[in-house]
């Protein structure tokens, strides 16, 4: 326990609850009405946002359920930056103030997510912040968009820097900051108007936490949140002492820049070495690349890599399924210690850029998890498929279009469940574009929108489907990509099968083109051109001959895999009738076994 937990009075259990559930209600409203107000895809569609609550002293209280953990989970990190920002000024924040942080190197997770900050006073004494990040579509990079843009050769170059910034003074707002913003930044009336929707968001979860405050008194609720903060301290302590002491290390890989000339920037090693002792974990990423130092795949240690890391733990050992609700605050991190050696990939140093951290970073997670698999088998998944994101641009005119499209992946075979199909996996969890919202705002076309057939890590329990989608550009325009896992597929566990790479397609209307790495440049495209994205298939959990020969039925009935791919992967023989011939199933798998004894 820490001195303001030691040092608060007691509040019994129940009310200590309730208030932990106000506050969760709170992080949800603040969610919702951001939502609703934005004005973007990103933000309105994808949910890429957070909102959380946060105590005077930087430690979380709640977040926003049904954000992304990418971006509510670092909300403490922006906190704490800003004040220590603020302290170094000389600078003391005041009622109506509101302040505009994305400093990578001070909490943010990287510059696209931008955090407006509300400090929350009662009677006058500064208690606690409101807080909300938002992904937002441009933020006055060399090139459009945010994501997607990986040729940032340093910090500079990735875009505006907000480093605890007043936007609104004692309630007046700061006028210039806002001229700033809408001459700096293409796309600026959606981008100035989710702002906008992010502090009043924020300002109604001050509101609500006053009127919380002022329901239960603050030493009340101050001693309700060091008891709910403890009790989650001691659920993680319990799910880390459950397992043996012991060192638990894996590595993977990501793409880097595949068709680099210098193989430093090429096929990175990520490394995690996991330490449990007692009812604490230890979290090592020695031997993970060093830093590049003018390419922007560096993570954020603050804001990316704890993030990838606490949330990886947290579902592996809490799982909701198996534990019911666990509140999300400060107590879960604790007992968990970080160590990244200074200048790798995981803790890079300024001004090396960090605006493309969104793949690497849930990489990192699937290496977490990869780790933990020694320990907690059955608690795991087998390997991810990595994410995409393509940011894709033009001008009508002289007016700048600009619209994210995050592809996403799927999860491995887990015990007793099969990876989930087409979802973003790990730290993501923002939702798909509907295709209807992007015909209707954008000079886009999707003509394909479907599941990837007849590839994925076949296992007891096999790897989740990847997607392909297929984007036709009515008008001339541009793209960046960022994406992973070209060159490494998800890993199989428990005798599964890896999974399938990633692929990605420009087919020019005057038939160039072609196939293209993960991370593709600014390039510019003709209306008519085409990408065509192809996502990772999940690795397989499992030997794929015990797989349940109804359940490979049931895969080639849905045309998810053929006759042919039961046959060879599973060892299931398929009747031109459609049914699993039994005597040619059991005899072809026993074949299989034989030749491996």
């Amino acid at each position: 326990m820490n001195a303001q937990s030691r040092s608060a009075p007691a509040v019994d259990q129940v009310t200590a609850s309730v208030i932990q559930g106000a506050l969760e209600n709170i992080a949800v409203e603040m969610g919702y009405k951001l939502m609703r107000m934005s004005y973007s895809s990103i933000i309105r569609e994808s949910e890429d946002f957070g909102a959380g609550l946060v105590d005077v002293h930087g430690r979380g209280l709640a977040e926003s359920a049904q954000s992304t953990p990418l971006q509510s989970g670092p909300i403490p990190g922006y906190i704490r930056g800003m004040q220590k920002i603020l302290a170094e000024r000389g600078q003391e924040l005041k009622p109506g103030d509101a302040i505009m942080h994305n400093d990578a190197y001070a909490g943010a997770s990287h510059g696209p997510d931008v955090g407006f900050i509300v400090p929350v006073f009662y009677e006058d004494e500064l208690i606690a912040f409101s807080a909300t990040t938002a992904h937002h579509l441009d933020i006055g990079a060399l090139t459009p968009g945010s994501c997607g843009i990986v040729d940032a050769i340093d910090a500079y170059a990735e875009g505006l820097q907000f480093k605890a910034i007043h936007v609104y003074s004692e309630g007046e707002k700061v006028e210039p900051v806002w001229h700033i913003l809408r001459d700096n930044i293409r796309v600026s009336d959606l981008v100035v108007g989710d702002m906008e929707a992010q502090i009043a968001a924020a300002r109604i979860g001050a509101d609500r936490l006053v009127e919380l405050v002022d329901r239960y008194g603050k030493e009340t609720f101050q001693a309700a949140c060091d008891t709910v903060m403890d009790h989650a301290e001691r659920l993680m302590r319990q799910a880390i002492a459950a397992l043996p002491d012991g060192v638990y290390k894996a590595t993977t890989h990501i793409d880097g820049y595949l068709d680099h000339g210098d193989p430093a920037y090429r096929e990175l090693p990520l490394c995690v070495s996991i330490t449990v002792k007692g009812s604490e974990m230890v979290v090592d990423l020695t031997g993970t690349a060093p830093q590049i130092p003018d390419k922007p795949i560096n993570m954020p240690l603050h804001g990316t890599v704890d993030i990838a890391i606490w949330l990886t733990v947290r579902s592996v050992l809490l799982d909701t399924a198996v534990h019911g609700h666990i509140p999300v605050n400060d107590g879960l991190v604790r007992p968990i210690k970080i160590v990244a050696p200074e200048g790798c990939l995981a803790n890079p140093t300024f001004p090396a850029p960090t605006i493309a951290r969104f793949c690497p970073g849930n990489q990192l997670a699937d290496t977490v998890m990869k780790a933990l698999s020694e320990v907690a088998p059955g608690q795991v998944s087998a390997g991810i498929g990595n994410l995409r994101v393509i940011a894709f641009s033009g001008l009508q005119g002289s007016d700048h279009w600009v619209h994210m499209e995050i592809f996403e992946g799927s999860y491995g075979g887990r015990d007793g469940k099969d990876g989930m199909d087409a979802v973003d996996t790990l730290y993501a969890n923002t939702r798909n574009n509907p295709i209807e919202d992007i015909e209707t705002h954008l000079p886009l076309r999707v003509d394909r929108y479907e599941l990837r057939e007849n590839v994925c890590g076949a296992g007891q329990w096999r790897g989740g489907l990847g997607s392909v989608r297929e984007f036709v550009y009515l008008n001339d325009g541009a793209a960046s990509v960022e994406g992973e896992g070209h060159k490494f597929a998800p890993w199989g566990f428990r005798g599964g099968n890896d999974g399938a790479y990633a692929g990605l397609r420009l087919d020019r209307r005057d038939s160039t083109g072609g196939e293209l790495p993960s991370k593709v440049p600014h390039t510019t495209v003709k209306a008519g051109d085409r990408f065509i994205c192809i996502g990772p298939a999940g690795g397989g959990y499992g030997d794929p001959r015990k797989r349940d020969p109804h359940r490979v039925l049931s895969d080639v009935l849905d045309d998810f895999i053929t006759a042919e791919t039961a046959e060879r992967d599973y060892g299931v023989v398929i009747t031109t009738e459609m049914t699993v011939d039994e005597p040619a199933t059991a005899a072809q798998r026993g074949q299989a076994l034989s030749q491996l004894h």
